[in-house]
């Protein structure tokens, strides 16, 4: 038991890693990871059902000790980063269904993995997660709706199956995350031939920019620094395991394929951010 819980720690800490790796294997090898594509959808519900059952009723009490820091993580949350997207395909003059795939990342909710990079980063973790739950429970109502805005498509999500996207494990998330990013990449290896840096770059712009965006809002709205840096991540780090599975069942795989770029690119930079925000303190004796 004690290996197994040492291995999953390794696992965990080396998911960037792991994520680079399966994606030059999805692209490498695409006949091996293709056939991964109908489970896509139920691997994701496993996912969200694991973060699920790590939530607990305190973690929704910081709703009404401070509501209005919560509601400006979670609207800046669904403003900035659809904005962002739509902003970056356009200047970028992506293929439709790249572009498409970039907006619907834009438009899911914060990132589970934000929870661990606001810890590492010494931000207020109680904020993160009550931000993560709000704007994920909010999802099914405001993913295919901003889609709808922004990119003139409609997207029907079932929202008991999206409610089950409210919880984190450890090993199991990790494995099913990386053959859905391998499958993702697989599926979408002409795109990646033919506009792989441009897809790159934008997903990266898309990700920065909302760290930077979400910093200036919270920073606007008279936040301490620890609640700062929480808004920032949540702002910046996407659900991409929702975008890549929207995208593949409703549309093609290169609409998935930023979503899945997105997973491996905001594991790189929340563990930069973190590093950066620690050194940052140290520096200034804090």
């Amino acid at each position: 038991m004690q290996r197994l819980r040492q291995l999953s720690t390794f696992i965990g800490q080396t998911f960037a890693l792991w994520a680079i790796v399966f994606a030059i294997a999805g692209y490498a090898a695409a006949p091996v990871f293709i056939p991964f594509k109908p489970a896509i959808p139920y691997a994701l519900g496993i996912i969200m059902f694991g973060m699920g059952l790590t939530l607990r009723a305190r973690d929704f009490a910081e709703i009404f000790r401070r509501p209005m820091q919560v509601l400006l993580g979670v609207v800046a949350q669904f403003l900035i980063m659809p904005l962002l997207a739509v902003l970056l395909v356009n200047i970028f003059s992506l293929d439709p269904m790249v572009a498409l795939g970039v907006i619907l990342v834009g438009c899911c909710p914060g990132g589970t993995a934000s929870n661990v990079m606001t810890y590492l980063a010494r931000g207020d973790v109680a904020l993160s997660v009550t931000i993560t739950a709000c704007s994920t429970l909010l999802a099914p109502f405001l993913t295919p709706l901003l889609l709808e805005l922004y990119a003139h498509k409609t997207v029907d999500i079932a929202v008991g199956a999206m409610m089950l996207s409210i919880i984190e494990m450890v090993l199991l998330p990790i494995i099913v995350g990386v053959l859905i990013l391998a499958s993702v990449v697989a599926l979408s290896k002409g795109a990646i031939a033919t506009s792989g840096l441009i897809i790159f770059g934008v997903v990266i712009l898309h990700n920065l920019l909302g760290y930077l965006l979400g910093l200036l809002a919270a920073r606007l709205a008279g936040m301490n620094s620890a609640q700062r840096r929480a808004v920032m991540i949540e702002v910046g780090m996407q659900n991409s395991g929702l975008g890549a599975t929207l995208g593949t069942k409703y549309f093609t795989p290169e609409a998935a394929l930023p979503s899945a770029i997105f997973s491996v690119w905001h594991n790189i930079s929340g563990a930069l951010v973190a590093n950066l925000c620690t050194w940052w303190d140290k520096r200034h004796g804090k």
